[in-house]
């Protein structure tokens, strides 16, 4: 069914405003791995493509000089990463039945369920990107994921914490702040840690393991969904990390495709993406066309000569990139199937 884009939609731009912040409003609070990248913004009308530098640290200078003898010198060296953004978008037709004589308000529903969409959508692109990234560490030390069988393992994360120190890798600090304006606000030092809520009862069974109510101040979370925290690492969980089903060793003691079994199956194994400062970036346009919503009420068309049909839609631009594996690392893992 052909269908018309090039109006704003039956309602006015100060609706429009209070349209696009509602989306947000309900979209931000699934972000997670979405709020702990570099932001990057991109101005209207100008590209479609995001361009980071990483210059290279210079070794140290620990040989003493001669008198009178120059230095060579040193040539600085960098990389250039890109990342380019994508459209995303999708819309739901609400029939003129619905719209004007339900008792809901199926607009504003469908409002709050695109909100929802949005935040899980980038979410999964996010997701999808850290996923794919090449620096990997696998539970109790062993060589690929068809051989994980374990849980969470407090000695995994000593290394992880090691291995991020020895490549000079900084504490997050600021995160993403949940507006429709791009801009951050501060956080307590930590690397930070999202994967699966499945993998909760293995982290409140780790040694170590302090929830978020015995914070010291309990109302400094992160986010909303973060659970606790071992050491250095915070442990931010949603679902949206969905596992690499029947992937790991065979075993009876963990989930295999999600399920809690009695004969020995391979596992699944689950990613914990682990995240130091400015690991990776997340892009999207500025201003106030970042988010499109169009909401047109059933009016008659050439296509709907009898208004029957409106529609709610969206669409917005974004992309995420990894800018230092060295600075990131997924920790593949098993849930345990009868905490």
């Amino acid at each position: 069914m052909a269908i018309s884009t090039n109006v704003v939609g039956d309602i006015s731009y100060k609706g429009i405003g209070r349209i696009v912040k509602k989306l947000l409003k309900n979209g931000n609070y699934k972000l997670c791995a979405a709020k702990f990248g570099q932001p990057f913004t991109i101005p209207q009308h100008q590209t479609v493509t995001a361009k980071w530098r990483r210059y290279d640290n210079f070794p140290q200078a620990v040989a003493p000089v001669s008198e009178g003898v120059t230095p060579p010198g040193r040539k600085m060296a960098a990389t250039d990463i890109s990342a380019t953004m994508q459209q995303f978008a999708d819309w739901v037709e609400i029939s003129d039945v619905l719209w004007f004589t339900h008792e809901d308000s199926i607009p504003d529903v469908a409002v709050e369920k695109c909100g929802i969409q949005i935040g899980e959508t980038l979410e999964v692109v996010t997701i999808s990107t850290l996923k794919s990234d090449s620096n990997v560490s696998y539970a109790n030390n062993v060589a690929s994921r068809s051989l994980v069988n374990s849980p969470v393992l407090p000695g995994d994360l000593k290394r992880i914490e090691r291995s991020l120190n020895t490549n000079k890798a900084e504490m997050i600090t600021s995160m993403i702040k949940a507006s429709e304006k791009v801009s951050t606000e501060s956080v307590d030092p930590a690397f930070i840690a999202m994967g699966h809520t499945n993998l909760k009862a293995d982290l409140e069974a780790a040694e170590g393991w302090t929830p978020v109510k015995n914070y010291a101040d309990s109302g400094n979370k992160i986010h909303p969904s973060e659970a606790g925290a071992i050491g250095v690492f915070r442990f931010v969980l949603t679902p949206l990390f969905t596992p690499w089903l029947a992937a790991g060793a065979a075993s009876v003691d963990y989930l295999s495709n999600g399920n809690i079994i009695n004969v020995p199956a391979a596992s699944d194994v689950y990613p914990i993406i682990i995240t130091a400062t400015d690991a990776y970036g997340v892009v999207r346009l500025q201003g106030f066309d970042a988010v499109k919503p169009h909401v047109v009420m059933p009016k008659a068309s050439i296509v709907d000569p009898c208004a029957q049909r409106g529609l709610v839609s969206w669409l917005t631009w974004y992309t995420a990139v990894v800018l230092n594996s060295s600075w990131l690392v997924r920790y593949e893992v098993c849930a345990t199937a009868m905490p």
